[in-house]
């Protein structure tokens, strides 16, 4: 199960080249040439690579379907697009993205990587708050009064492990912006704040008086732990 990966992917020439490459590594995997039946099987894998050009729903729809029904698997985008709009569309949902063509080094390393920070013999929790939890292995986020998962979107998932990759650090918002996003962040750009405030309504009792989730007024924000 642990290193088990649910490949999706049309060209038949990638498609056993990457997988023959692989199982030479100790994967297993499950190779589909397209996305019918791809939620079905995610469960039972550790990890998806996913092609964006495919028949029928592409890449795009596909991964948003995955990440839905198995939130905790992580999903490694393929694509041989290279724009940053493309990047910033797969990022909404994806773990990953890896452009082509690539070596097969680099996308083993990625994908042990993925692997590593979804999952463990060894879980690592964090509170936040009085009321939030956060497995940082599995990568959940759950209110510890309630017992239930706190699904949080790509976005605001990224922003939230970056604020616990630096905890107690005032954040500029320019450099949240820059590290989630990868582009220059431009003056007035309210993007940050609107996934700051949707991300306080999931995170905090009271989204108008944060405790999670600080703002120091012109200069950005910080999570205290």
């Amino acid at each position: 199960m642990k290193k088990s990966v649910l490949y999706i992917e049309d060209n038949e020439k990638i498609g056993k080249w990457v997988k023959e490459e692989l199982e030479q590594r100790e994967f297993s995997v499950q190779w589909l040439l397209s996305g019918e039946g791809a939620e079905k099987e995610v469960n039972q894998h550790a990890i998806v690579i996913l092609d964006i050009m495919l028949p029928g729903l592409d890449g795009f729809t596909v991964g948003k379907r995955l990440k839905k029904t198995a939130p905790t698997v992580p999903i490694l985008l393929l694509s041989a697009r290279t724009s940053i709009d493309d990047k910033v569309d797969g990022l909404q949902f994806a773990d990953d993205y890896l452009t082509k063509p690539f070596h097969t080094d680099e996308l083993v390393a990625r994908l042990e990587v993925l692997i590593r920070q979804s999952g463990g013999t060894h879980t690592k929790r964090i509170s936040l708050g009085e009321h939030i939890e956060v497995d940082l292995e599995a990568q959940m986020v759950f209110d510890k009064q309630t017992e239930k998962e706190i699904i949080l979107t790509g976005k605001q998932h990224q922003i939230l492990m970056y604020f616990l990759r630096h905890p107690n650090q005032v954040l500029p918002k320019e450099q949240i912006f820059e590290a989630i996003w990868e582009e220059p962040y431009m003056t007035g750009d309210k993007t940050l704040m609107v996934h700051i405030r949707r991300l306080r309504q999931k995170l905090e009792r009271n989204p108008d008086s944060p405790e999670i989730i600080e703002t120091l007024k012109g200069i950005g924000y910080r999570v205290k732990r």
